[in-house]
C-alpha cells in the first residue's frame, strides 16, 4: 500500500508507528511487542517490522485488545540547542532531539523537517503525519525564518541576489526575504551574544535575517555562501504561523489550541 493522502486524513503506515500513535507504547516498545508475537492485524500475528496497516480498514489488536488512533493530535515546539541530531534515535548513540521531548508521554511524536546539528531554534513535533507532510509539501509554501551570523557584511547587492533567488549546485533557490539585523535586536544577540566580530581580513561580521519556504538540505547556509558569506551560527525563530516564544533553550511546550488550528490550516488539512 502507498502513503498517499486520503480524504479520511489517514493513510497506510508502518505498524509500529500506528501502535505508537495509538498510545500503546513508544516506537521501539511497539517493535518489541511485534517481535514477541503479541500484535495481530485482522486476526493474523504480524512480526515483520516493515509491515503496514490501514488505520481505517484494518483491525489491530495487542494481546487481543483492539487499539486505534486517537482523534486528538499532539503538537509541541522544542527550542533545539546545538549539538543534537534531528532524529528520534541514533545507532551510534549520539545526542538526538528525542532526548529532549516527552515521547513516553506522547507516543508517536516525530519532528517536522529537520535542523542541522549545529543549528538552534524552533523545531515542531507532532503525532499527525498528514499535518507534518502538509507543512513540508512545496505546494503550501510554508515560510521559515532564520537568523544567521555570517562572515563579513552582505552588501545591498548581496541581499538583492538572495531576494531574486540564487543558483545553488542542485538548482536555483526560490526568492527569499533578506535583511540585515542590527545589534539592538534580540535576535542579533541570540546568534552573536558577544558581538558579531570580524572576518579574517578585519571586516565586520553581520547578522542576516532570511525567510524561505523551501526545505532543501543546508539551504540557508548554501544560499548565504553563494553570495560570499559563510554562516558562523544559525537559528530558526519562526516556522509557518509559529514563533519561538515562551520556550527556553532545550525546553518544549505544547501548542495552544489557536496555534494548533493555525498549523493545521497552514498544512492544508483544515479549512
Amino acid at each position: 500500500m502507498s502513503d498517499e493522502y486520503r480524504e479520511d486524513g489517514l493513510y497506510p503506515m508502518r505498524l509500529q508507528r500506528f501502535l505508537a500513535r495509538a498510545g500503546v507504547a513508544s516506537r521501539r516498545g511497539s517493535e518489541r511487542l511485534m517481535t514477541e508475537g503479541r500484535v495481530r492485524v485482522n486476526g493474523q500475528v504480524v512480526t515483520e517490522l516493515g509491515s503496514k496497516v490501514d488505520p481505517v480498514r484494518d483491525v489491530v489488536t495487542v494481546d487481543d485488545v483492539p487499539c486505534s488512533i486517537a482523534d486528538d493530535s499532539i503538537y509541541l515546539i522544542l527550542n533545539k540547542p546545538a549539538g543534537f541530531l534531528t532524529t528520534m534515535s541514533d545507532p551510534m548513540g549520539r545526542p538526538c532531539v528525542a532526548q529532549l521531548v516527552p515521547q513516553d508521554l506522547y507516543p508517536g511524536l516525530y519532528p517536522v523537517g529537520r535542523l542541522d546539528t549545529d543549528t538552534t531554534g524552533l523545531l515542531l513535533f507532532t503525532t499527525n503525519g498528514d499535518v507534518g507532510q502538509g507543512l513540508l509539501h512545496p505546494s503550501h509554501h510554508v515560510e521559515k525564518h532564520y537568523v544567521a551570523l555570517v562572515q563579513g557584511t552582505p552588501s545591498r547587492h548581496d541581499l538583492e541576489r538572495l531576494e531574486a533567488g540564487v543558483m545553488l549546485e542542485d538548482g536555483p533557490a526560490a526568492p527569499a526575504r533578506a535583511e540585515l539585523i542590527g545589534p539592538g535586536d534580540p535576535l542579533f544577540r541570540r546568534v552573536a551574544p558577544g558581538g558579531a566580530g570580524h572576518d579574517g581580513a578585519g571586516n565586520p561580521n553581520a547578522v542576516v535575517g532570511l525567510t524561505i519556504h523551501e526545505g532543501r538540505k543546508h539551504q540557508v547556509k548554501k544560499m548565504l555562501r553563494a553570495v560570499g558569506h559563510k554562516v558562523l551560527a544559525l537559528h530558526r525563530d519562526a516556522f509557518g504561523p509559529l514563533t519561538l516564544s515562551r520556550v527556553d533553550e532545550g525546553s518544549w511546550r505544547l501548542l495552544t489550541r489557536a496555534e494548533a488550528d493555525a498549523v493545521e490550516r497552514a498544512a492544508g488539512v483544515r479549512g
